[in-house]
């Protein structure tokens, strides 16, 4: 199955149950990340996983260990203003890209708690960014 026709099913999924979803998500923190392209100016929603922090959110652009950024990431580097969608919650939010110290603190930490982060850091040569979602 394609990852858009999964990831609508997520996101579908997502919205119709409060935030809950199955299958490869069950029991995982979940949010939908909703960026503007770089180059199109569309609107596109991703399911990833996120650690809370602080007040906000970090997500990982892991890709599952792919040799490039996903396009999510790309797209809130050229546009940092993007929608989270959390439980039932809906808010804009500012997206950071947290400095190298930080990056390494958090990733560490995400990697604990699940440690499919770790292999995707294996599986690349690039450091995978961690990003903080913070409310506006």
């Amino acid at each position: 199955m394609a990852t858009s026709i999964q990831n609508q099913q997520v996101i579908e999924e997502f919205r119709a149950n409060a935030g809950k979803v199955g299958g490869n998500y069950e029991g995982r923190p979940l949010l939908l990340l909703t960026t503007t392209g770089r180059k199109t100016g569309t609107k596109h929603t991703t399911p990833v996983m996120y650690l809370a922090h602080q007040d906000g959110y970090c997500v990982f652009a892991s890709k599952g260990g792919a040799p490039v950024h996903p396009a999510w990431y790309l797209n809130l580097v050229a546009n940092p203003r993007v929608l989270v969608e959390v439980g039932t919650e809906r808010f804009e939010a500012q997206a950071t890209v947290v400095g190298p110290d930080e990056r390494d603190t958090l990733y560490e930490k995400q990697s604990s708690l699940f440690s499919q982060f770790a292999d995707y850091q294996r599986k690349t040569t690039r450091k995978i960014p961690v990003v903080l979602l913070t409310r506006v």
